[in-house]
């Protein structure tokens, strides 16, 4: 794998990201993200598929209801 195709992770226990070739144990490990600064900026991915699955599941929640009154 050359370096633009390697796969980088976010070490929790350290605080910063690494690539694939580095990582350390999976329970400390976010990812693996596409490039670096994917990984430095975990937060917003990880904000932006809870709020998804929190639709999602507000939506499921719902199903079937009539909405109409």
């Amino acid at each position: 794998m050359n370096a633009e195709s390697e796969q980088w992770y976010f070490d929790v226990r350290r605080g910063v990201a690494v690539p694939a070739s580095e990582r350390g144990h999976a329970d400390d490990m976010l990812g693996p993200y596409p490039s670096k600064a994917a990984a430095e900026n975990w937060r917003d991915t990880v904000a932006s598929r809870n709020d998804a699955w929190d639709a999602e599941d507000e939506r499921w929640a719902h199903k079937g209801e009539n909405t109409q009154r």
